[in-house]
């Protein structure tokens, strides 16, 4: 594998990490305001992201690359609202689907085939994730403050699988 393309992988690897430690963030937010389903919505976020990352750790291994990891920075603690939290989180998407194409554009250059199969998983993923997140943000930002539609919606996220 190209060299440039590999420290692409490298790093996505962390990026993964970083996605889910900042989801579990978001999720302790949750907590501590009382929203479960909110909370539980992240948690599984979470989780996906943890595979997100194992997948690409796996990927390279399967093509005979070790896998350096790196360290992974800290995410934000506090948050204002959940609007806030969903801004960021559809913001942090975005970026996690420049960094995604970021890889198939290297990998079209390089002309690595199985990388640039492996990528369109990741690519397809990253429409939903953004989907998910401008969703839940447009339908935060109808509820009225101090509404019961935010525990309606909070029950609602309780439920993802």
């Amino acid at each position: 594998m190209d060299k440039q393309l590999e420290k692409l992988y490298q790093d996505q690897i962390k990026n993964e990490w970083y996605s889910a430690y900042l989801y579990l963030s978001m999720a302790a937010y949750f907590e501590s305001i009382n929203l479960e389903g909110f909370a539980h919505w992240m948690y599984k976020q979470a989780g996906e992201e943890q595979e997100h990352g194992k997948k690409m750790f796996q990927f390279l291994i399967d093509r005979g690359i070790k896998v350096v990891l790196q360290a992974i920075p800290q995410p934000p603690a506090d948050f204002a609202s959940a609007v806030e939290v969903f801004e960021k989180s559809l913001e942090h998407e975005q970026k996690v689907t420049a960094l995604i194409n970021g890889i198939a554009d290297m990998a079209d250059k390089c002309n690595d085939r199985p990388s640039k199969v492996f990528i369109q998983w990741f690519i397809t993923e990253q429409v939903e994730e953004e989907k998910n997140a401008s969703r839940i943000l447009d339908l935060l930002k109808k509820i009225p403050a101090n509404s019961a539609g935010i525990f309606q919606l909070d029950h609602q996220l309780s439920k993802r699988e």
